[in-house]
């Protein structure tokens, strides 16, 4: 049914794989157009009370394909196409992972390997977060000449505070799941051949909870975590969308 996606429903639990492991599981318009779909139908699927997303292959999502720029060496140029392509794209995931991070159902991503870019946003704007040893995490935005999304911004400055973010963002180093581990952005580290399993043991415990408190606990943290970011979003709007418009 889905080109980039396999999504399975058993006992209450939608499970949502990302599937071009050979591509390592990258983001484009036509993969976020599939999850938007997907995560459409899920609003209005009674049955389905909690969200697991994995990966396939060693990564959970590798962040932008960049397909849109194979074969052109010149630096400059490689960044003028990227911000371009980068600012289609970013409409679409940022509209996508408010949806994802607004369902009802709580959501848990299992994380199999690498998540770069909108991979780790993809992530944050998960309720959970369960990783296999070692893996690795980083945004490279800047270093590709371009900002971090607002939303991915706001969810990683109320996960680990404002200094946190801007080294994260701005160095473009790369963390792997102990680091976050040890900063509370990651919930459990799980061996790989357990991954799957055990956020479904966690999604099971979830199901065992009263379904409208669950949901009502979910949107009630939501809504005061999204103060600091509606008040970014209203302060100086003009100063993040002139940086943006500046790369494009």
């Amino acid at each position: 049914m889905y080109t980039n996606f396999l999504v399975e429903k058993a006992d209450h639990i939608a499970t949502i794989v990302l599937n071009r492991p050979e591509k390592r599981n990258p983001v484009n318009e036509e993969m976020l157009g599939e999850l938007e779909a997907i995560l459409h139908s899920l609003r209005d699927d009674v049955a389905s009370r909690v969200v697991v997303i994995t990966g396939t292959g060693n990564a959970f999502c590798a962040g932008a394909d960049l397909s849109v720029v194979r074969g052109v060496t010149d630096a400059a140029e490689r960044q003028r196409i990227f911000a371009r392509a980068r600012n289609r794209r970013a409409r679409l995931l940022g509209r996508t992972l408010s949806l994802l991070e607004n369902l009802e159902q709580p959501s848990i991503a299992a994380i199999n390997g690498f998540a770069i870019g909108g991979g780790w946003g993809l992530a944050l704007a998960c309720d959970f977060r369960f990783a296999v040893p070692g893996a690795q995490f980083w945004f490279p935005e800047v270093d590709l000449g371009v900002p971090l999304s607002l939303g991915s911004t706001a969810r990683l400055c109320s996960m680990v505070g404002a200094a946190r973010a801007k080294e994260i963002i701005i160095t473009c180093d790369r963390y792997t799941t102990e680091d976050l581990f040890a900063w509370g952005m990651i919930n459990r580290i799980v061996p790989p051949a357990q991954l799957v399993e055990t956020a479904r043991q966690f999604a099971a415990r979830l199901l065992a909870k009263p379904p409208r408190a669950v949901t009502g606990s979910k949107l009630t943290v939501n809504t005061i975590a999204a103060v600091a970011a509606r008040e970014l979003s209203t302060v100086q709007p003009e100063v993040f969308m002139h940086h943006q418009a500046g790369e494009a």
